[in-house]
């Protein structure tokens, strides 16, 4: 499929009322057709990888086709400049999370810009640090658990940012890094009792929530030696 053919095929599939719908869950309906994830998916698999066009996609301001993008672009060929002119162009807490999870995780920079990102004050740039934090310690089976420890004091830091879509992206890489290891899980734990000390509402939530999780039955038997 080229182009043309994609844009006419996502115009197909629009769903005028999951459009309608999109800002009752914070998603900016604007420029979008409302394509479902899974029939993006379908589409993507019969594109294949095709880097020129995941960058023309993305460029055509589409919401739908730029979740497509990030799904058929080649992470090996992503640069740190391609990341960072993309994540100026997140406006909704879906496409951020679409992209760092179908792409950005798997680039050479992931890990850098998890952290550089997370110090940014722009809401979806910070977002985007933690939940790259997050795709990392789920999918990132390889990397040791000193990688994930130098996240936590970002994560600290950035408990108090009381902004909807970046606390629950700060809650969301607490409980993920805690659930990767028993060593990372001690060292969670350890770090939402500290974010609990915290005088600011947003740290209490992120820290009671991951708490609950970490501390579970579930999870501490799936973490026994």
């Amino acid at each position: 499929m080229d182009y043309e053919e994609i844009l006419g095929r996502l115009k197909s599939l629009s769903n005028p009322d999951g459009v309608a719908g999109m800002a009752r869950f914070g998603i900016n309906p604007n420029r979008a057709y409302g394509v479902s994830i899974p029939s993006l998916r379908q589409m993507a698999k019969q594109i294949g990888t095709n880097r020129p066009l995941a960058q023309r996609l993305w460029s055509s301001g589409i919401r739908d086709a730029r979740i497509l993008a990030t799904m058929i672009d080649n992470p090996a060929e992503v640069a740190a400049e391609q990341m960072e002119r993309w994540v100026q162009d997140f406006d909704s807490w879906d496409l951020c999370d679409q992209c760092c999870n179908n792409l950005f995780y798997k680039t050479d920079y992931s890990y850098q810009k998890a952290v550089e990102w997370s110090l940014r004050n722009e809401e979806y740039v910070k977002r985007a640090g933690f939940v790259l934090m997050a795709c990392l310690a789920v999918h990132d089976k390889k990397a040791s658990d000193k990688e994930f420890l130098k996240f936590l004091l970002p994560i600290k830091r950035q408990a108090v940012d009381d902004r909807n879509f970046v606390k629950k992206a700060v809650n969301w890489a607490l409980r993920q890094i805690g659930k990767r290891s028993r060593n990372l899980n001690r060292e969670a734990i350890k770090t939402a009792m500290e974010i609990q000390q915290l005088s600011s509402k947003s740290a209490q939530w992120i820290a009671s929530d991951a708490l609950r999780e970490l501390k579970s039955e579930a999870i501490q038997k799936r973490l026994a030696p």
